[in-house]
C-alpha cells in the first residue's frame, strides 16, 4: 500500500484522523501530553497510562482504544531521557510506533512526536524515513505473502505546510535504501554478477544515467590480474559496472562512489568452516548493494555540479579446479603484485583493481565501502562502520555527513607500522596481514591501490549491513547501510562553494 505524507503546522488533530501516534519522555511524561493531543482526551488518555504504569522508557509502547468522538487509538511510545533524543533515537521511535500501526486498520494517522529541538528538514526526514524503512517488509520469496495494512495517510504534525515539497526527496532516499536492502537479502542463487548487469542497467533506462560494463576480457585487456583471480573460480562470469550520474548544469566536482561486489563468499580454499555462517555470504555484497542504492537516489536528485560514478567488482568467490590457490602470486592493474596467502581475503583484492580504475577517472575523492572483515565487527560490533582515511577533510565530511544520515561511523587509525605486517617475501605485497589489527591492515592494504594524491576514504561496513533481530528502523535481515550516508555526503558537496573538494 503506497504511503500519503502530509504536513500540519499545529498539534490539533487534522479533521479525519482515526488515530493518533505520541512520543513521551520519562521526564514529566504526564505534561507532555498536553498540546499533542484534543484536550477532551487528555483525561482518559492520561488515565489509562497512569493504570499501565506507563514509565516512558525507550522501546515501551501502549496502543489505547478510545471510546467516543475522535481518534479511536492512540499509540504511545516511550522515548526515555530527552537529553538523549536525536535524529537515530527519533526515527526509531517512528519505525516502531508505525509498526505498531500495522493491522489495526487505521485509514488516517497523526505523527505527534517532539520534533521542536530539531531543524525542519532533519525533523521531516526522520519522520519519513522512520515510518517507510521502519514497516518495510521484504516478502519477495514467500509463496503466500502477508497482505500489509498501513495507514493511506500519515500527517506529520508540527511542520509547516511548505514542507511537503521535499518529502518527494525522502521517498527517494527511502527507494535507494529500499533497493539496497532488497539486492542483500537477496539468496545467491537469486543474485549474482549477471543480475547485478541487469540491475544497473534498469538504473540506467529509469534515470538516464551512463552505464559501462566490463566482461572478463575487457578486464584483462585493463590488466586487473588481482580482481580476475578471485572470478575465476566461479561459473558465473564476472562482471564490473560502471555508473555515472552527470548534473544538469557545470561539473564543479568529480567523486566515485566504490562498493564490494562479493554476491557469494565461500573462502575459496580458504573454505569458511565453523562458526564463520558460510550461508550468510550473500551480504558480502554489501557494499554493491549500497552503491547501487545510492545511484538509485543519486540519479533521481541529481545534486548541483556533481558528477557522481558508481563502481563494483562483482563476482563470486568459489571453489572448483580453476579457483586461485593460496600462495599464487598476481599482478592488480597497478603493476603492484599480491602474493595470495587467504583466499578468504578476496574482497580486497576485487577492490583494489576497481580503486586503480576509480583513480583514472580524476576524481576529487573515491570512497569505498565493504563488508570487507570480522576484525571490524569485533571491534565495533554490529551497529557501527569502520572509517579509515588519511585525508582528516574528507573524513570530517563522513562523520558528518552520517550523523544528518543517522548512521554511525567511527573513524580508526591507518597505523603506518602496521604495513610491515603486508610484507611478502615474493612479491610487492601479501593480501593478508596478522590477526591482531585486521581491520587497520585491510585498509592499509587498500591504499597501496589509491592514486597518488587523491583524498580516499574506506568504510567497513561488515557489522551493520544486516541485523540479525532488527534494531530501530532496520528490519530483520539486511539494513541498506550506507545509502544514507552517502546522498548526504554528495548532496552536501553540491551546497558548497567551488574549488577543490577539501578545504
Amino acid at each position: 500500500m503506497a504511503l500519503s505524507f502530509r504536513c500540519s503546522p499545529a498539534a490539533v488533530l487534522p479533521s479525519g484522523c482515526d488515530a493518533v501516534a505520541l512520543g513521551l519522555f520519562n521526564d514529566r511524561w504526564s505534561e507532555g501530553l498536553e498540546g499533542r493531543l484534543p484536550a477532551e482526551l487528555l483525561p482518559g488518555v492520561r488515565s489509562l497510562l497512569e493504570r499501565r504504569r506507563f514509565k516512558a522508557k525507550p522501546g515501551e509502547l501502549q496502543i489505547l482504544t478510545l471510546a467516543g468522538p475522535g481518534p479511536s487509538q492512540v499509540l504511545v511510545a516511550g522515548l526515555g531521557a530527552p537529553e538523549s533524543f536525536d535524529g537515530r533515537a527519533l526515527r526509531a521511535a517512528v519505525a516502531q510506533l508505525a509498526r505498531a500501526s500495522r493491522d489495526l486498520g487505521i485509514s488516517e494517522l497523526a505523527l505527534a512526536l517532539p520534533i521542536e529541538g530539531f531543524d525542519p528538514t532533519s525533523a521531516l526526514a526522520a519522520l519519513v524515513q522512520g515510518f517507510r524503512l521502519g514497516t518495510y517488509q521484504d516478502q519477495r520469496f514467500r509463496s503466500e505473502p502477508e497482505p500489509l495494512q498501513l495507514p493511506g495517510s500519515i500527517w506529520l504534525l508540527g511542520l509547516d505546510p511548505s514542507l511537503d515539497a521535499l518529502i518527494d526527496r525522502e521517498e527517494q532516499i527511502c527507494a535507494g535504501v529500499e533497493l539496497a536492502r532488497e539486492l542483500v537479502a537477496a539468496p545467491p542463487n537469486a543474485v549474482n554478477a549477471l543480475t547485478l548487469e541487469v540491475t544497473a542497467r534498469g538504473l540506467a533506462q529509469e534515470l538516464g544515467l551512463d552505464l559501462t560494463v566490463l566482461d572478463a576480457e575487457a578486464c584483462r585487456e585493463r590488466g586487473m590480474g588481482a580482481y580476475l583471480a578471485v572470478a575465476q573460480g566461479a561459473a558465473v562470469p564476472p562482471r564490473f559496472l560502471h555508473l555515472t550520474i552527470r548534473p544538469e548544469g557545470p561539473v564543479r566536482r568529480r567523486v566515485v562512489l566504490v562498493g564490494k561486489g562479493l554476491t557469494f563468499d565461500s573462502g575459496g580454499y580458504n573454505l569458511k568452516v565453523g562458526a564463520s555462517q558460510i550461508e550468510m555470504m550473500k551480504y558480502d555484497m554489501g557494499g554493491c548493494g549500497a552503491v547501487l542504492g545510492a545511484a538509485r537516489t543519486l540519479g533521481a536528485l541529481r545534486p548541483e555540479g556533481i558528477e557522481i560514478h558508481i563502481l563494483s567488482a562483482t563476482t563470486e568467490n568459489m571453489i572448483s579446479g580453476e579457483a586461485i590457490h593460496p600462495g599464487a602470486i598476481v599482478t592488480a592493474s597497478n603493476g603492484k603484485t599480491i602474493e595470495i596467502n587467504n583466499t578468504d581475503a578476496e574482497g580486497r583484492l576485487t577492490l583494489a583493481d576497481a580503486l586503480v580504475y576509480a583513480s583514472g577517472l580524476k576524481p576529487d575523492a573515491i570512497i569505498d565501502l565493504a563488508t570487507l572483515t570480522g576484525a571490524c565487527v569485533i571491534a565495533l560490533g554490529d551497529e557501527i562502520a569502520g572509517l579509515w582515511s588519511p585525508d582528516d577533510a574528507l573524513a570530517g565530511q563522513i562523520e558528518a555527513a552520517a550523523t544528518a544520515a543517522a548512521e554511525q561511523v567511527w573513524r580508526l587509525p591507518l597505523q603506518g607500522s602496521y604495513r610491515e605486517g603486508l610484507k611478502s617475501s615474493f612479491a610487492d605485497l601479501k593480501n593478508t596481514g596478522p590477526r591482531p589489527g585486521g581491520s587497520i591492515t585491510a585498509a592499509l592494504f587498500l591504499k597501496e591501490f589509491v592514486g597518488e594524491g587523491i583524498p580516499w576514504a574506506h568504510l567497513d561496513i561488515a557489522g551493520p549491513v544486516w541485523s540479525e533481530k532488527g534494531r530501530g528502523l532496520d528490519p530483520a535481515g539486511a539494513t541498506g547501510y550506507g545509502v544514507r550516508t552517502l546522498v548526504e555526503w554528495c548532496c552536501r558537496l553540491a551546497q558548497e562553494p567551488s574549488g577543490g573538494l577539501v578545504q
